[in-house]
């Protein structure tokens, strides 16, 4: 259920309010990115529920750590109800492991696989860059970004992950550790970012607010 209350209860109390739902899968950054949308005034929660992710406006799925966490969204029954609000139109922001979700699946669990919106599988970093990635590091378009606009390019987020997604036409700007790696993916009203905006200060807020009048 969504943490204060039901989803349904939420969008009557506020009278038409986007209702952002922040999925809980039992890993991630949920305190962080969720006071990160409250500080931007969004109307967001935290919820396991599929009944609240079917009702919610848009969905963020948040990660930190291992891809194996992901599994969890199968045994939560979240699959679906996300497949349905990505058919819908519905806004997504897959943060971190939850744009690698976004992939087919990823070499640090291959048994778990991923929502396969975007092909290919995520590789861990070579042997020529120290593995984790972590810090900042700068971000550059490689075409025009709707989640991205206001940003300048070049402008630096912050990173921390060892396994990253492959180049491909759903990537709009990318990084550079080793070789290139996807930075932002965009598909439809589908977003998602390796980096971590609510760690990201206010280039990351901006991020945030973005995704939120794209919901809107």
């Amino acid at each position: 259920m969504l943490e204060r209350e039901t989803a349904g209860e939420d969008a009557a109390e506020h009278k038409g309010a986007t209702v952002i739902a922040i999925i809980d899968y039992r890993a991630g950054n949920m305190a962080s990115v969720l006071k990160a949308f409250q500080f931007i005034g969004a109307e967001a929660a935290v919820t396991s529920d599929p009944e609240a992710v079917r009702l919610a406006d848009a969905i963020v799925l948040p990660g930190v750590g291992h891809f194996a966490s992901t599994k969890v969204l199968d045994e939560l029954k979240l699959r679906a109800p996300i497949s349905e609000a990505l058919r819908a139109g519905k806004p997504f922001l897959g943060i971190c492991v939850g744009m690698q979700w976004m992939f087919a699946g990823s070499a640090e669990a291959p048994a778990v696989s991923g929502l396969g919106l975007v092909s290919g599988e995520c590789k861990r970093f070579g042997a020529e860059v120290k593995s984790t990635h972590v810090g900042w590091n700068k971000v550059s378009k490689r075409c025009e970004s709707r989640l991205l606009r206001g940003i300048d390019d070049g402008e630096f987020f912050y990173y921390t992950h060892s396994y990253s997604g492959i180049v491909s036409q759903e990537c709009v700007a990318v990084t550079e550790y080793g070789d290139e790696f996807p930075a932002v993916l965009e598909r439809g009203n589908t977003f998602g970012v390796q980096f971590h905006p609510e760690k990201s200060a206010e280039a990351g807020l901006h991020v945030l607010k973005t995704f939120l009048e794209l919901a809107c």
